[in-house]
């Protein structure tokens, strides 16, 4: 193959220059893997991946593999490339009317030639030939002006022949260069080596990061829109029930309205007023004949007007003061507030407490369960259970109940003094030995506190310090099945997280607990873990 077509093999689709750290898809095309990455990023968005060589689309981000042989391959082209390139800018010291590009170089002249000049050139021993070079006099020993061709191993540096024999290097350890040259090339091969790995391990920590990135972003993107929808919903239901307690306040003060009553009262007071000046007027004549002829003035006044004020059903009534408001919508109001937020509660956090009791069958026989199945307690008096398969050996017991699915947490309290262990476990975990113990195996997860009050979370044997400020004896765990997550939160206020575990969970998942002896100054001190309702 042709170095032009070799070359365009090796050219990256996106940038259109020599790969760089060559990645390969699913699909077989290589791309650089910053040129990738890049068109990635933006295809984000769209939640469609696809390859810009061949439109291949991915539903999820596809997984960059690097492609060592290309790496490989490209490296040395361009390695090959240099060379030539350098090559060409060395010219024949002897033609010198038209420069030709030069193809051996003569220490012992100090010239480069071309392959006429070379074919004439002097043949003895002395005329050490060597590839094209500008830099021939830092092929000669500056002191003696004659070719390097030792190198001193105590002071590290070429010599010439002389220089071992009479120079300031004599009776040195010298070896010859095409030897130290290949011990040289040995340790950077060894370098190179660890280096490489370590790149690698890089860069899979790197691509860990963003596959850890984007789930969390994805699953924010999830809490997030679960939320707004939560949150829009108790609005409406806000809302209808700010509507219907003023429509009731509203309907009761209709109830109430005094607007019919004031217009019979304006009605009696103009009546009564006018027979007033009735009677003023007759009191005011001076004729006796007129005066008598009048109605008596008991006929003046309506018989049932007088008895008003004892007929309930007068018009002298009084109104009501506002007392008989019925308060009990409002009241109603407030009790489906309180289920508006348990529902809250529950629709952002998990389903509710889980009901856990312990399984006595699992128990080591120096664990004293409660009567309830609530409480783990260390005792010294070994307990006579019998030895089955699923018994523990030492110090743990696991719930009845495993889960499956869903969102579940529930709280527990512990000893101040104690020293104890507390997760979840797969079923399928072993009963005995020190590897059974909840957090020192990969089918078990804890929350631990050890003999000089620290805490750490413990999964397959690696330790995560948590914090020395936890003062707290009250705890609760989360499980998120679907999600992979289970959290440990100490109980204070505010309720404060501690750590979180993101696995792929495979089998049922138990509640676990493992609590060991203590002694203080000789003595045992209590030791327990307590479920809370």
């Amino acid at each position: 193959m042709a170095s032009a077509d070799l070359r365009d093999e090796l050219l990256c689709s996106i940038c259109l220059s020599i790969f760089k750290d060559p990645v390969i898809l699913r699909c077989g095309h290589n791309f650089c893997r910053v040129c990738i990455d890049r068109v990635l990023d933006t295809q984000e968005k769209s939640e469609v991946y696809s390859c810009p060589e061949c439109r291949e689309e991915f539903w999820e981000r596809p997984a960059l593999m690097r492609n060592i042989n290309l790496q490989n391959v490209a490296e040395r082209f361009l390695f090959t490339q240099q060379e030539q390139e350098e090559i060409t800018g060395i010219c024949c010291t002897y033609c010198v009317d038209s420069p030709v590009p030069a193809v051996r170089s003569c220490l012992m002249c100090e010239a480069s030639l071309c392959d006429r000049h070379l074919k004439v050139h002097s043949k003895s021993p002395e005329h050490v030939l060597s590839d094209p070079s500008t830099s021939l006099e830092k092929r000669k020993c500056s002191v003696h002006n004659k070719i390097l061709e030792y190198y001193c191993t105590e002071d590290a540096v070429c010599i010439c022949v002389s220089c071992s024999l009479a120079g300031k290097h004599e009776e040195h350890q010298v070896e010859m260069l095409d030897e130290a040259s290949e011990k040289k090339k040995k340790k950077l091969r060894n370098v190179l080596h660890i280096l490489t790995t370590k790149r690698e391990e890089t860069e899979k920590r790197v691509r860990n990061l963003e596959d850890h990135r984007r789930k969390a972003r994805k699953k924010a993107a999830g809490e997030a829109k679960r939320v707004t929808a939560l949150f829009i919903d108790i609005r409406r239901r806000l809302d209808d029930l700010e509507k219907k307690v003023l429509s009731e306040i509203s309907r009761q003060e209709k109830e109430e309205s005094l607007s019919t009553l004031t217009k019979q009262l304006e009605i009696k007071k103009d009546e009564l007023s006018r027979k007033i000046r009735h009677i003023e007027d007759l009191c005011n004549m001076t004729d006796p004949l007129t005066v008598l002829q009048e109605p008596d003035t008991g006929d003046l006044c309506d018989p049932e007007e007088e008895g008003g004020d004892e007929d309930t059903g007068g018009h002298d009534k009084q109104p009501h003061d506002g007392d008989d408001l019925d308060v009990a919508v409002i009241s109603d109001t407030f009790r489906t507030l309180c289920d508006i937020i348990s529902g809250i509660r529950s629709g952002i956090y998990v389903e509710g407490p889980a009901d856990i009791l312990l399984d006595v069958n699992t128990a080591s026989n120096n664990l004293l369960i409660s009567d309830d199945l609530k409480t783990a307690t260390w005792t010294e008096e070994k307990q006579k259970r019998p030895e089955t398969a699923e018994r523990f050996q030492d110090y743990q017991v696991m719930s009845r109940r495993g889960f499956t699915s869903g969102r579940h947490y529930w709280d527990v309290e512990s000893s101040r003094s104690g020293v104890w262990r507390v997760g979840m476990c797969y079923p399928s975990i072993d009963r005995r030995g020190r590897q059974s113990y909840t957090g020192n195996n990969n089918k078990s997860w804890s929350l631990c506190r050890t003999h000089n009050n620290h805490y750490f979370a413990r999964h397959d044997k690696k330790e995560i310090i948590l914090p020395d400020n936890i003062s707290s004896d009250r705890f609760r765990i989360c499980l998120d099945y679907e999600a992979g997550q289970l959290s440990f939160y100490e109980l204070c206020d505010p309720i404060k997280h501690l750590h979180t575990f993101t696995a792929t969970f495979t089998e049922p998942l138990h509640v676990a607990m493992c609590v060991f002896w203590r002694k203080i100054k000789g003595c045992y001190v209590d030791s327990w873990l307590k479920i809370r309702s």
